[in-house]
């Protein structure tokens, strides 16, 4: 499978549920990132792989000129459905975040939340972050850690899936200063924030449920196993967010590394 392959298969995959309630979970990323980047009137700012809008919903409450763009257009529907309901104006587009179809230095801020890191061709991405932020704008990106729990998920979901196409790197390695800084040292000044967003659920079997219906990759590889190894899924799921779980429900917190970087 090459890469554009892939790529169309993704744009599938991560509109098959309400992303919505996934995106959810992770409003105190999303509040951190914003913050970081400081929105205000006047700011072009470019959301990356933005899903159903949530970090552009937050820059433009705040006066931002904001684009969102998205692969998958089942999310970029559902972002323009509620940026309308809100009264927002934004502008949400299709697109690949490896081949951005904007001009040269055309935004003042570039941000992504757990969204870039899932495109298989991390040079590309890098290539084009850098070409459309201006010379001194501003980047911000939050990516899961390797090390972290939403590590341990993903090697539970690897145990039944089968491996990635060759050449693709791990979305992980976006978690990594050091290969952040190989990809983008070059063409921004980078400083990196280790911070975790936690999960917080009624039981590990809602976590599941949750996951199974309206997170893509979850969801579609549930479906795709027979119902031994979809039960097998479902077990080491709950078993790994159990581990997090007390009388109260799960509190899980999720590693994540923030790029902060200024073009050059």
């Amino acid at each position: 499978m090459g890469f554009e392959e892939l790529k169309q298969r993704h744009s599938v995959v991560w509109g098959t549920g309400p992303y919505e309630r996934i995106s959810a979970t992770i409003a105190d990323l999303q509040d951190e990132l914003v913050d970081r980047l400081e929105p205000a009137p006047g700011v072009r700012w470019l959301d990356v792989a933005t899903g159903t809008g949530e970090v552009a919903k937050r820059a433009a409450r705040a006066g931002a000129e904001v684009v969102g763009l998205d692969l998958a257009p089942a999310l970029v529907e559902t972002a323009k459905r509620e940026a309308e309901a809100e009264g927002l104006d934004i502008r949400y587009d299709v697109g690949d975040a490896e081949a951005l179809h904007y001009e040269d230095a055309s935004f003042d801020v570039v941000s992504s939340s757990c969204g870039v890191m899932f495109a298989p061709d991390h040079a590309a991405v890098a290539r084009e972050l850098a070409r459309v932020t201006r010379p001194g704008g501003r980047l911000g990106l939050a990516c899961w850690r390797p090390e972290g729990t939403l590590g341990d998920m993903f090697r539970v979901m690897a145990a039944y899936a089968p491996p990635p196409p060759p050449g693709v790197g791990s979305p992980f390695d976006w978690g990594r200063e050091d290969n952040v800084t190989a990809l983008l040292g070059e063409t921004f000044d980078l400083d990196f924030v280790s911070l975790d967003s936690v999960l917080v659920a009624p039981s590990a079997e809602d976590v599941w449920e949750l996951f199974a219906t309206c997170y893509g990759p979850t969801k579609t590889l549930a479906d795709s196993l027979e119902e031994e190894r979809r039960e097998g899924l479902r077990r080491d799921f709950v078993e790994l967010h159990a581990r997090y779980e007390d009388e109260e429900g799960v509190r899980m917190p999720r590693a994540y590394l923030l790029t902060l970087g200024t073009r050059r």
